[in-house]
């Protein structure tokens, strides 16, 4: 009983249902106040919680990618290119596949098209800004230069430097971040509770989630079976170790806020090489969104029909298919920021008005935690495809044991 209390996905689990129950019982309690003042403080310390995860995320990129270039010498600049077309590759086809469906299926949905109101959170009793040190774009560019610098000149002395750094923002993770996370997942579903999203908003838009979701499950199991079948290594000694990285998502609703969490699963897993987590998994975490493109792709096609009474053309979706692929990139780690980055495509290429660009924002962050979990889920099969392409061309691990999370 105390191991199972101790693992990290029955705390997760006990912090959604938590969450959930509190955001229910709050706003009914009897005293007069005391609903606002319980939700002041929980808005308050979840405000908190998210700023010192945020602020940690720059640091969780440079400490583990920067090291792990290194670490693969001469081979850094052609296995990140590998990635990088890979991840880009997975989402543009996630996204096609969504659009399929979308041709196939709304025609034929009854959708409701009203959105409940929700009930207005308290505002937070202070801020306590944490600001990162870096946007996490910059972080993630900074990491591959410098560790394709330190690899490009032999700098041993940086690249020792480097492997220190590695260990102290290993410490970071296994002593601040993951204890936190129950308990800001459990805020975070709180607020969604109290605010009545979960109980008065997804009923309205119950059938597409559905069918989003399946498509995330479907995607997920063409990337683990392509991975397995070009690694030649069993998919499910992977997929398996995921289940703590795909609740945090669903809490978080964040890939780099997962992104701990995600480091740790990948490392249990037998047949990942060591190197090739510690370089894929924070790469992948900030520019493979499979899941959230599929969604969003999904979402546009079904509130341009109950809006504006047609599906876009095929021509036109392509074209939104291929530049969101690459516009999702620069929206890691924010909660509905694969939408927010790509609102000049909704507005400029489908021409959403602004009543589609609130139903889209909307019901987009309906899902959005299981489209995060998407995303940070498929990070595995793409690292085992990363893995299968290194011992596939001969490349040597050259990385050390690393101290598992």
């Amino acid at each position: 009983m105390k191991k199972l209390c101790n693992s990290l996905p029955f705390r997760l689990l006990l912090g959604i249902a938590i969450g959930i129950i509190c955001g229910l019982v709050i706003p009914v309690l009897p005293w007069p106040g005391v609903s606002d003042g319980v939700m002041k403080i929980i808005v308050t310390l979840q405000y908190i919680m998210g700023q010192l995860i945020t602020f940690c995320v720059p640091l969780i990129i440079i400490g583990f990618i920067a090291p792990s270039i290194t670490k693969l010498g001469t081979n850094a600049s052609r296995l990140l290119g590998v990635a990088v077309i890979i991840a880009y590759v997975s989402s543009i086809c996630a996204a096609f596949m969504s659009m399929g469906a979308g041709y196939a299926l709304i025609p034929h949905l009854s959708i409701d098209t009203s959105v409940e109101g929700l009930r207005d959170l308290p505002s937070v009793v202070f801020q306590l800004n944490i600001p990162q040190i870096m946007p996490v774009m910059s972080a993630l560019v900074l990491s591959v230069l410098i560790g394709l610098a330190a690899t490009w000149t032999k700098s041993q002395r940086f690249i020792g430097l480097l492997a220190e750094f590695q260990d102290i923002v290993l410490d970071i993770v296994k002593k601040v971040i993951i204890p936190v996370l129950p308990f800001y997942i459990a805020a975070t579903f709180c607020n969604l509770s109290f605010e009545g999203m979960i109980t008065r908003q997804l009923p309205a838009f119950l059938q597409i989630i559905l069918i989003v979701m399946l498509g995330h499950y479907i995607w997920l199991a063409v990337l683990y079976l392509l991975a397995g079948a070009y690694s030649g290594k069993n998919p499910w000694e992977v997929l398996r170790h995921y289940g703590p990285a795909y609740l945090t998502a669903v809490g978080t609703m964040s890939s780099a806020a997962t992104l701990a969490v995600a480091l740790d699963c990948a490392r249990k897993s037998k047949v990942l090489r060591h190197d090739m987590v510690s370089f894929g998994i924070p790469l992948f975490a900030n520019i493979h969104l499979c899941g959230s493109v599929l969604t969003e792709v999904f979402f546009v096609m079904t509130i341009s029909k109950i809006l504006y009474g047609s599906i876009p053309s095929v021509g036109t979706m392509v074209l939104f298919c291929l530049l969101l692929g690459i516009f999702a990139i620069g929206a890691p780690g924010v909660p509905g920021g694969t939408v927010m980055a790509s609102l000049g495509l909704i507005t400029g290429i489908l021409l959403f008005d602004d009543a589609g660009t609130a139903l889209m924002l909307a019901i987009f962050a309906l899902q959005d935690s299981f489209g995060t979990a998407c995303n940070v889920t498929g990070d595995g099969a793409l690292t085992l495809m990363l893995t299968g392409y290194a011992e596939k061309h001969g490349l040597k691990n050259e990385e050390h044991q690393s101290p598992v999370l």
